[in-house]
């Protein structure tokens, strides 16, 4: 790791190198916080969690050949170099600034209320087509998961990082540490709101990613959010607008849907368009893949290297991920929810032309309107005609109530309290050749009930 020396890391963490040895100048091979993933020359991070405590690992990292320790107690023994700090967890942070800044690499840093995941894969699928990318991986994309993400960038030509927050000031302090070269903020939505307050308290949160960000850095942002849309200039830099409409900078006509297979349309830039086929079902893909052609032209991609890493993109479990079974159809969208998300899933679940089945779990963090949200999603799903309705957690009473509410449709709806109740009856509920939904925030655990249904 170029300039990861021992003694640069005790400086970046404004820790005290003991015990060095004689190897100050030596390079770490990798900084890591699980004492597992240790290999010879690396550095740990001993952190005090929940239930582990990592300081308690020092003497085996050091056995299994790690460079040194970053820790907040000094070992009764050093076995080698380890760095004294105040704050283990601050360290990581300083530590990944550090190394971001040794780093010749474009970083396009990517946040927003809904799609962040999908939006991430659609453009480091595209911009593959022309460099080597390295991107989040899973939920890497909060304050430990992001200096983790960028303390793995070696040989990479461009890092994709997803930058998520839920409330003021992590998105600066994100920043600080990625100091993107490329800002995409997807949407400003409903979510986090119990901590943010309003959207435009959201609006506010998301856009301290432009706190860091480079001086040639270019933003790229959704035209077509009226949030959004009101960012004018930032640090002297008009942004890049992409959106449906062709007010935007990249824009998009013809659409054509298609159904779970995906989408087709035609993607207009400042002097050319091109069509492309999306192989990921949802008329919000669209947004995504404006998205990447607006990072692919500004980091130099020609239109046929944008559309072939369009096409290129694959699923991602838990994010709108089709799973077509012998019997059912399910939709595996059970990673995170909030208000957009859910009405956009449930957008995608009407397409099908089957029995169509909407299981849904509380969406948290909403604040004070979470049961008028939840409601809110209830009627749509119903408005929408969906034929069966499954809600789950006590948020999705109201959930429930508001698609009970709606009295023109020809949706059943049930209400479970716990996925335990649920699980009982998903046989019963559940037909021969149906197209299932599963969606619910996080902490629902959502992803126990796609593995009984994948066995039904």
């Amino acid at each position: 790791m170029k300039n990861m020396t021992l003694v640069n890391i005790a400086k970046a963490a404004g820790g005290e190198l003991c015990n060095a040895l004689g190897r100050e100048n030596e390079e770490a091979a990798g900084v890591v916080l699980d004492s597992r993933k240790v290999e010879k020359g690396y550095i740990f991070i001993a952190t005090k969690g929940e239930r582990v405590d990592g300081h308690t690992f020092i003497d085996s990292v050091m056995d299994k050949g790690a460079l040194g320790v970053i820790c907040e107690k000094a070992p009764i023994q050093p076995k080698g170099p380890y760095i004294l700090v105040k704050d283990s967890f601050q360290a990581l942070k300083d530590v990944a600034a550090f190394y971001r800044e040794q780093l010749d690499i474009k970083v396009v840093g990517i946040t927003g209320s809904v799609g962040k995941t999908s939006t991430k894969e659609m453009i480091a699928s595209t911009l593959a087509t022309h460099y080597t990318v390295l991107k989040t991986q899973g939920n890497y994309n909060n304050e430990v998961g992001l200096p983790l993400t960028v303390l793995r960038i070696r040989d990479e030509q461009v890092a994709v990082l997803e930058m998520g927050i839920s409330d003021f000031g992590e998105m600066h302090r994100l920043s600080r540490i990625a100091k993107p070269d490329v800002c995409v903020i997807t949407n400003i939505g409903q979510c986090h709101l119990e901590n943010l307050g309003t959207r435009d308290g959201i609006l506010k949160a998301k856009t301290e990613i432009f706190d860091y960000m480079k001086e040639d850095a270019v933003i790229c942002l959704n035209g077509d959010d009226d949030k959004l849309v009101t960012v004018k200039d930032v640090k002297g830099k008009m942004p890049v607008f992409f959106g449906k409409s062709d007010k935007n900078d990249v824009y998009s006509t013809d659409y054509e849907n298609q159904g779970l297979a995906g989408s087709s349309i035609t993607i207009h830039g400042k002097t050319s368009a091109f069509s492309v086929q999306i192989p990921l079902p949802g008329e919000h893909m669209v947004y995504n893949a404006l998205a990447a052609a607006a990072v692919g032209s500004a980091l130099g991609l020609a239109d046929k290297e944008i559309s072939d890493g369009i096409e290129a993109v694959q699923p991602v479990g838990g994010r709108s991920h089709i799973i077509q079974e012998d019997n059912i159809t399910i939709i595996d969208d059970c990673y995170n929810a909030n208000p957009v998300s859910m009405k956009a899933a449930i957008d995608l679940l009407s397409m099908a032309d089957t029995r169509t089945v909407a299981l849904l779990g509380d969406m948290f963090e909403l604040g004070a309107r979470e049961k008028e949200l939840h409601e809110e999603v209830g009627a749509y799903a119903a408005y929408k005609n969906i034929d069966l309705i499954i809600s789950v957690g006590k948020l999705c009473e109201s959930l429930h109530e508001g698609a009970v509410s709606v009295k023109k449709t020809r949706s059943e709806v049930h209400h479970f309290g716990d996925k335990e109740e649920l699980k009982k009856q998903l046989g019963v509920l559940i037909h021969k050749g149906d197209t299932v939904l599963v969606k619910a925030s996080h902490g629902m655990h959502f992803e126990e009930l796609v593995e009984l249904l994948e066995k039904i």
